[in-house]
């Protein structure tokens, strides 16, 4: 599953612009040495001084390098240094829209902390639709860029055509492929309390690791695995998430599996 995510700052020239107005930004400075954005907004940019922040207002847009952020209000912070200002913080608040590379994410309210290069999506309703599957949380979706992790927080849920792997935190490993060079998660690993649902087996355990190349999920921890009324218990569990098909192995100190095979009507 290809991942592509907040990793975008920005900052507007000085001065502020009336409502309606819009135009490209020049001599952006960025803590980063990232180049130009792109800022749209209907109700206009503005640069509170005192506080050292600009603030883009009503359907504000930011485009760069293929990443388009869209939110009600985008507020960039800044700091001093040699006489320019550097952006240090990027929020976006309201209805919270970030397209990259065929992927989507959408929240209430995201940060990018440029020192720490951390992106945090918070809010209702928070997912990450890619072109392999999509990914869905309750508390937050973040993008650690120096780590190359993604980790989504709160009851996280993938999903991919019939097949679901839910844990309480989700954790991508995100690696460039060498053929198209572009970002895609190799590994996804799940802990506290992991539920696989695939069209025949319901899969349950303590913690868990997805290979996404092979899709292969090994669960281990007090692991169930449900077929209609029929039901095996085991230590680990290896299951294919192309054919369904569930592996369970150990059984605890005897080192055994344990199943109960209910007769059919």
């Amino acid at each position: 599953m290809r991942v592509a995510f907040l990793v975008l700052c920005f900052a507007i020239a000085m001065g502020t612009l009336r409502p309606g107005q819009v135009r490209a930004q020049e001599g952006i400075v960025s803590n980063d040495g990232d180049g130009a954005i792109e800022i749209e907004a209907d109700d206009g940019i503005e640069w509170i001084r005192d506080l050292q922040q600009y603030r883009a207002y009503g359907n504000a847009t930011a485009k760069r390098d293929g990443v388009t952020i869209v939110a009600d209000t985008l507020i960039a912070y800044y700091r001093e240094e040699d006489g320019r200002q550097v952006i240090f913080r990027l929020d976006a608040e309201g209805s919270v829209v970030i397209t990259s590379d065929g992927s989507e994410a959408s929240g209430d309210k995201a940060v990018y902390h440029m020192d720490k290069k951390v992106a945090v999506l918070v809010g209702e309703d928070l997912q990450l639709v890619t072109d392999r599957g999509t990914i869905t949380a309750e508390e937050s979706l973040e993008y650690w860029e120096e780590r190359r992790i993604a980790v989504a927080r709160g009851d996280a849920l993938v999903i991919q055509n019939e097949r679901r792997l839910k844990a309480g935190v989700l954790t991508a490993f995100i690696t460039d492929d060498e053929k198209t060079g572009s970002a895609r998660v190799t590994r996804i690993d799940a802990t506290g309390g992991v539920h696989i649902s695939t069209p025949t087996d319901i899969v349950t355990g303590k913690e868990g690791v997805y290979m996404v190349d092979e899709e292969k999920a090994t669960l281990c921890g007090g692991v169930k695995i449900t077929r209609d009324n029929n039901q095996l218990n085991g230590t680990c569990a290896v299951v294919n998430m192309t054919t369904g098909r569930s592996t369970l192995t150990g059984g605890g100190e005897s080192g055994k599996v344990k199943g109960l095979i209910l007769p059919t009507q």
